[in-house]
């Protein structure tokens, strides 16, 4: 089954250095890499030469965090000439980035910073991805940051903007469980709202990772293993969105190649119509925990959002 013309790659996992001779040496049984874009785009040497044996024995695709779609300065044509010919190079299935903005002035931030979720917003976010589609010649593919803010001029619920800019840019979405299961805590949402009330024939891909719970707010660190309330959120994901690409983020404290591999392939436990793994959390218990946890604990400010600064290997 495919969606918005993009195939069902499997479960896959990031192509991290740390892990370059094991992929090498043992050609692992993973369905599918996804690399960080910065990484790669300016590298030469060893890191593209692995690259290139990598994309041709498995199918890459490609996730950026620099695009910064929702910044007012202009779109980086510099930046998007040089992620155009790696997607042409490694033939990339698809190429994603986030509904944040990232830098302004020109200065890059690496971190993944909210936008106002309002009219203004939306339209000025379609323009820049209508524009970015027309450049790289194929469908982008927005993916939902966590967040750790919101706005007063905010007027629209993060799943209605969604929808609409996949409607208005004729984009696919990048659904990240783990985004929503932080956000739902930091902002008192219903997580089960957010995912039932996605376009789901746009959503083309899905991110699980793991994050760190502060007592006050959550932050999406993707420093370990999948906590069981963002399986939970997979499984009705999965339930809207069967046959969709599955990613496991691990981005720090990286565990051996094989830790990794059997975390994401979790997945397909939660996908079993008879599973249900041991002490997992109910959907209802996923959602009013994230209520509960957001009432008692009412964000007093901004918290430090996910870093996207790149490995640069």
């Amino acid at each position: 089954m495919s969606r918005f013309n993009y195939p069902n790659l499997g479960f896959g996992v990031g192509l991290r250095h740390q892990h370059f001779n094991y992929v090498l040496d043992n050609r692992p049984r993973v369905d599918w890499f996804e690399i960080i874009s910065e990484n790669f785009i300016d590298s030469r040497g060893w890191p593209r030469h692995v690259l290139a044996r990598v994309a041709e024995q498995y199918p890459v695709v490609m996730h950026g965090v620099s695009m910064s779609v929702g910044s007012a300065d202009p779109l980086d044509f510099g930046y998007l000439t040089r992620l155009k010919h790696l997607a042409r190079e490694i033939g990339a299935r698809w190429v994603s980035d986030h509904l944040c903005w990232t830098g302004i002035l020109g200065r890059n931030t690496h971190d993944l910073l909210p936008i106002p979720l309002n009219e203004e917003a939306l339209k000025h976010v379609v323009r820049r991805v209508r524009t970015i589609q027309d450049f790289l010649e194929r469908p982008l593919v927005m993916e939902n940051p966590s967040s750790y803010l919101s706005f007063a001029s905010d007027t629209m619920r993060e799943w209605e903007f969604l929808n609409a800019l996949a409607e208005e840019a004729d984009c696919g979405l990048l659904l990240d469980v783990n985004n929503v299961y932080v956000s739902s805590v930091n902002h008192g949402f219903d997580p089960l709202e957010y995912i039932e009330s996605l376009p789901h024939e746009r959503v083309v891909q899905i991110h699980v990772a793991g994050h760190t719970h502060c007592g006050t707010h959550i932050v999406d660190t993707h420093d370990g293993p999948v906590m069981r309330g963002v399986w939970e959120l997979y499984r009705l994901a999965c339930r809207h969105h069967d046959g969709v690409s599955t990613l496991l983020e691990w981005d720090s404290s990286l565990p051996e190649f094989p830790v990794l591999h059997a975390e994401v392939l979790k997945a397909k436990d939660y996908l079993t119509a008879d599973s249900s793994p041991p002490e997992s959390e109910s959907l209802e218990h996923v959602a009013a925990g994230c209520s509960a946890r957001a009432s008692r604990h009412a964000l007093a400010g901004a918290h430090p959002p996910h870093s996207s600064l790149p490995e640069y290997v």
